[in-house]
């Protein structure tokens, strides 16, 4: 493998009266005549700073000049990183991580192997400083301290992450010569410690798309090696995404393929080896349970799957105990239901006369509003569905506008991936039910899971994916959905369930009609 680090063992000539070369040259030597090197292109010389040689040489008069050598590709050449006593060439290791807006996920992984040997994740440090990211790059905006403040944090969360791997194998994460990191733009730039402002304001002239690599240190990670960000494309099309294109392959495929992110922004892009056109725009949190009143994260406590039995709604519970809210998978099984059921119209307003509707006065000082119990004392308001209908709108307006721009229908679609935790645990036929994905053939809608941080692994053992990297995104055509003149008219005929034009979704109907026969 191609990797951004090498582990080589020497047995290094002693010092003597006919050999007295510094250790710097005995070491570079040994390296540039080494298997590794020897066969590597041409990189030029191997750097070494006095920090990797202030300990070289008790730890070669100790081991008998037999060592492993650890050096690091910095994006131009080589660096010698350390040594260790005898041969530890087999104890190679790296991390990648998907720096998310709200989780961060974190994979300890052979180098010579590939295995992942241990995973780790948490919320991400950043929210102490807002849920969403608009809130974040506000607090940054034209406050260096404040920049600072949510580097640091994001620096200790990765750190704290690599303290949970140690703990669960026993490796010193500290020793990863090379960490890969996959995440949107604005949250690359809230690593380097980077003003993001203009990742929101026009014309978008955001600081960096494609960071170089730096060392750890410098960020505050406590890890002897660099890290390396994969690179975006504009502001709201990040490495996240072109980490999803290599973890896909969408851009060697032959058939055609459409990839959708769906999170607070949504991110798509419709091609194949012959094109890429991709894009971005506001979503909204609600797919994830944001912005509902009852809504959570997909935790313990959280209602994560909703049917339907005897006429009565069930619902099943993250975790088995008691209900405490609602997430993204509950949120569509539930609207999907209410809607087979009669209780909500292709509008999705609720039906007044269904038993099931309720009015629930008295929420903060609000005027009472229908409201379906789903679970004891936890309700699902019109607002919640009308603010749930805007996400899923957005987000399908997108994929039928890139389609109509090449002229292209569902029909021609060989695959339909929709990336990340919301494609992961979102029903299927719920989604479709409700208009959040095409009625087209199950199989050919594909939930790869985190394609973020798939990429990212596949980035820190393949060094030349970096190159491939830049290629996609000069291959890539970008629209800017948010500059689109007729995206809100189009995306009104998308805020139906699950669209105005039943006829783009027969097995939805077929489902109506079963429902309201077995009544």
């Amino acid at each position: 493998m191609k990797g951004w680090s090498k582990k080589v063992y020497l047995e290094l000539p002693k010092p003597s009266e006919e050999d007295h070369r510094p250790l710097q040259v005995r070491l570079t030597a040994a390296l540039e005549d080494s298997g590794p090197f020897r066969l590597e292109e041409k990189t030029g010389y191997i750097r070494m700073r006095p920090a990797a040689l202030r300990d070289a040489q008790s730890i070669c008069d100790e081991s008998g000049y037999r060592v492993t050598a650890t050096a690091g590709f910095d994006g131009r050449g080589w660096e010698l990183l350390g040594l260790e006593a005898g041969d530890t060439v087999k104890e190679h290791y790296g991390l990648c991580v998907d720096l998310g807006s709200t989780t961060v996920l974190m994979e300890l992984v052979d180098l010579n192997t590939g295995e992942i040997l241990g995973k780790a994740g948490m919320f991400n440090p950043q929210i102490n400083w807002g849920e969403d990211i608009l809130s974040r790059i506000f607090y940054t905006k034209d406050q260096p301290e404040h920049r600072k403040r949510l580097q640091k944090a994001t620096a200790e969360g990765f750190c704290a992450l690599m303290e949970q791997l140690r703990e669960k194998t026993g490796i010193d994460t500290r020793s990863c010569p090379i960490m890969t990191v996959s995440g949107n733009t604005t949250m690359i730039h809230f690593l380097l410690g980077l003003d993001a402002f203009e990742v929101f304001q026009s014309p978008y002239a955001v600081q960096t798309l494609a960071p170089d690599i730096c060392r750890a240190e410098e960020l505050g990670i406590s890890m002897n090696g660099f890290v390396y960000c994969c690179p975006g494309l504009e502001n709201y099309l990040g490495g996240d995404i072109i980490s999803g294109m290599l973890a896909t392959g969408i851009p060697d495929q032959e058939e055609i393929c459409v990839f959708l992110d769906v999170g607070t922004n949504g991110e798509l892009v419709v091609g194949n080896k012959d094109f890429l056109l991709a894009g971005a725009g506001a979503a909204g949190p609600a797919l994830e349970g944001g912005v509902v009143h009852t809504g959570m994260r997909a935790e313990a406590g959280a209602v994560d799957r909703v049917t339907t039995e005897k006429g009565k709604l069930k619902v099943h519970v993250i975790g088995e105990g008691a209900a405490r809210g609602i997430c993204g998978s509950g949120i569509a099984d539930l609207i999907a239901e209410l809607y087979l059921n009669g209780w909500i119209d292709l509008r999705g307003k609720f039906q007044e006369d269904v038993p099931e509707v309720v009015r629930v006065p008295g929420r903060e000082d609000e005027e009472s509003e229908l409201a379906v119990e789903y679970a004891p004392g936890l309700y699902f308001y019109q607002d919640d569905i009308d603010e749930f209908l805007k996400t899923k709108a957005a987000a399908m307006t997108m994929v039928e506008y890139m389609m109509n721009l090449i002229g292209l229908t569902m029909e021609d679609v060989g695959r339909f991936y929709v990336a990340g935790a919301f494609g992961t645990h979102f029903d299927k036929e719920s989604a479709v039910t409700i208009g959040l994905y095409p009625d087209i053939d199950r199989e050919k809608i594909i939930s790869p899971g985190n394609t973020s941080l798939q990429g990212a692994e596949k980035l820190l053992l393949d060094r030349s994916l970096a190159g491939r990297a830049r290629e996609i995104i000069e291959r890539m055509e970008y629209v800017q959905f948010g500059a689109v003149e007729d995206f809100i008219h189009l995306m009104a005929a998308a805020t139906a369930i699950p669209h105005t034009d039943l006829q783009r979704y027969p097995s939805v109907v077929r489902r109506l009609e079963e429902r309201r026969k077995n009544k």
